[in-house]
C-alpha cells in the first residue's frame, strides 16, 4: 500500500525534518503550479518519472523552469534511451498518480526499484517544495533535509546540474 500524505508527515517529524504544507486546487503542471501557488517561499520544483529502453526507472526532480532533452539527459546519467513512464508504472513504482510526481513518492519504493537524480542548482536554494504524494499540497522542506528523507529512503541520488 502506498504512503498517505499524513504517513509522510509522520516518517518526516520521524527524521526531525521540519516541514510546512500549503493546500491549494489540484495542480498537474507547472503552468498551473505558477498561476495559484501564491507566495510559498523557497526552490518550485518539476519531477519527471522517466524510463529507459532497458526498463530501468528514473525520478528526475529540477527546477520547475529547466528545460530537460531526454536525449541529452539519457547519457548524462547513464540511462538508455529515455521516455516518460507510464501511469501504471508511476503507481506500481511510486505509488502515485500523475500530477502528483514528487521526490516525497520515494517512501514507496523501499527496494529502490527507482534511480534517482536530484538537480544541484535545485539543491542550492535553501528551501524546496514537493508534492506531498497528492497535487492539492505543496510541503517545504530544506534542501539539506531533502537529502536526509532520500537518504532514509535507502536511495543513492546521482546530483547534477541540469
Amino acid at each position: 500500500m502506498a504512503a498517505t500524505p499524513d504517513e509522510l508527515f509522520e516518517r518526516l517529524d520521524e527524521l526531525g525534518i521540519a516541514h510546512e504544507t500549503a493546500h491549494h486546487l489540484a495542480l498537474s503542471t507547472v503552468a498551473e503550479s505558477q498561476a495559484i501557488r501564491g507566495q510559498i517561499p523557497g526552490a518550485h520544483n518539476k519531477n519527471l518519472f522517466l524510463r529507459d529502453k532497458k526498463k530501468q526507472n528514473w525520478l528526475v526532480c529540477t527546477l520547475e523552469d529547466k528545460e530537460i532533452d531526454l536525449k541529452k539527459l539519457s547519457g548524462r546519467i547513464g540511462a538508455a534511451r529515455l521516455s516518460f513512464g507510464s501511469a501504471d508504472r508511476l503507481g506500481e513504482f511510486l505509488g502515485v498518480r500523475p500530477g502528483a510526481v514528487t521526490a516525497f513518492a520515494l517512501i514507496n519504493d523501499p527496494d529502490c526499484r527507482v534511480n534517482v537524480v536530484l538537480d544541484g542548482d535545485m539543491l542550492a536554494h535553501s528551501l524546496v517544495n514537493f508534492h506531498p504524494l497528492d497535487n492539492t499540497m505543496t510541503t517545504t522542506i530544506s534542501s539539506r533535509d531533502l537529502l536526509r528523507f532520500v537518504d532514509a529512503c535507502g536511495h543513492v541520488p546521482q546530483t547534477l546540474s541540469l
